[in-house]
């Protein structure tokens, strides 16, 4: 992945023809919307602009600024720990061991998480903004983070997970070389939303043809680690979100680096195979619930964030010929049953079936982009409606509430960047 997809002249002429159709940045969508098309632009207008004036003074935050004492990897190396697990107060040197409680550890390493969903927030309101206004500012900043994470050498992160919710001092989990677990994947579910953000800008002229590829190149060596990695692929086969993050994950890097032109890449055929023979089964339930996630401490959470997360890789994986919403199993549901299951719980939170979630029930449900893309997918107004209706997640919500929507710029994922064909 480390090499950029070869474009056949059939393919760039396909798309450069359709591109040509649809010159307008925001050509998705008529000026006012429509039912099941609401103009994204329009709504969200004032509340990007008003997100985004912090961002244009804040610098970049690379991992490399933030040392990680327990780390075994180097500087470059994102790391975190588990916050469920407590170090014993009797041996410095013992493992760290498992809480039944809802309390955090205080001293758990979460710096490198935080700072991959800060990057994530910044690059997509950033890239919102130039999208609404053409403002080079934004583009050039939204430039700048891209360029220390992914770019240069002293500051890029390595595209690899191998210490992710690592356990201090325990070596019973490790699998081979590497000394994560599978859950750190979750932890860079907001590169997705990073991922698409860049063909909006490759167009800006914010970053050289040459750190363009570069940009292109690290998301394909990350992709590559995720389709290739043990321990990534014990994230894939979990039935629950771990299993979603790595799906989507891997959808957006696939699609980046495919950059449109073609339909028929051979990551994204294999990504919908995936989604079609093993995730719908293994995930949702006759009724449309997901039956591994109703048993967490906090079902409605995770229902919601496995439900988006869902949602935004069919959106990436579908094609104008085949929609990955549609598919269904013969004996059972498909992404149709699972949002028209989880709507109604939705709209009430009250309904909701199952426990409440043990902390921060009532902060939820926040805008999910699942009913805007679901609404898109299955022409239903009520979806979008619904959406429309829910207010966005305020800035100062607790962190788990934050990192448990995955796309934070709808508008990214509905409008249509220019066609830029990154430099082989």
């Amino acid at each position: 992945m480390s090499e950029l997809p070869t474009i056949s002249r059939r393919s760039f002429c396909a798309t450069a023809a359709a591109a040509a159709l649809h010159p307008a940045w925001l050509a998705a969508q008529s000026t006012h919307g429509s039912a099941t098309h609401p103009d994204v632009a329009g709504l969200d207008h004032d509340r990007i602009l008003a997100e985004v004036a912090p961002y244009l003074t804040a610098a970049p935050t690379p991992l490399t600024g933030m040392h990680a004492p327990r780390s075994p990897g180097g500087p470059n190396d994102f790391y975190s720990e588990p916050e469920d697990y407590f170090p014993d107060p009797a041996s410095p040197t013992a493992p760290w061991k498992e809480s039944s409680g809802s309390a955090s550890a205080p001293v758990a390493f979460t710096a490198h998480r935080d700072a991959v969903h800060s990057l994530s927030v910044q690059v997509a309101t950033l890239t919102a903004a130039f999208v609404l206004t053409n403002d080079a500012r934004y583009s050039q900043k939204a430039a700048e983070h891209l360029r220390a994470w992914f770019v240069t050498p002293a500051t890029r992160m390595q595209p690899s997970l191998e210490f992710g919710q690592h356990i201090p001092n325990d070596s019973s989990h490790y699998q081979g070389r590497f000394q994560g677990r599978f859950q750190g994947v979750l932890e860079t579910v907001p590169l997705a939303e990073v991922a698409q953000a860049i063909p909006f800008l490759a167009s800006s002229g914010a970053l050289t043809p040459d750190e363009l590829t570069a940009v292109h190149a690290w998301f394909g060596q990350y992709l590559q680690w995720l389709t290739d990695s043990p321990l990534a692929g014990l994230a894939r086969d979990q039935k629950d979100h771990h299993g979603s993050s790595w799906l989507l994950q891997c959808a957006a890097y696939a699609h980046l680096n495919a950059a449109g032109l073609t339909s028929d890449d051979a990551t994204l055929g294999q990504l919908r195979h995936q989604l079609r023979t093993v995730t719908l089964r293994a995930q949702i339930h006759a009724l449309g619930n997901f039956p591994h996630e109703v048993t967490t401490p906090a079902p409605y959470r995770n229902s919601l964030l496995n439900l988006d997360l869902l949602s935004a890789a069919c959106d990436l994986l579908s094609t104008r010929f085949e929609s990955a919403w549609e598919y269904e199993l013969q004996d059972g549901p498909g992404m149709r049953s699972a949002i028209a299951y989880h709507a109604p719980f939705i709209a009430k939170r009250a309904t909701w079936p199952y426990p409440a979630d043990n902390l921060y029930f009532t902060d939820l449900p926040g805008r999910r982009p699942s009913l805007l893309l679901a609404g898109r997918a299955f022409a239903q107004p009520d979806y979008t409606d619904l959406w429309r209706s829910l207010a966005p997640l305020p800035s100062d919500a607790p962190g788990v509430i934050q990192r448990s929507l995955p796309i934070r710029q709808p508008l990214l994922w509905v409008a249509r960047p220019r066609l830029v064909v990154p430099a082989s």
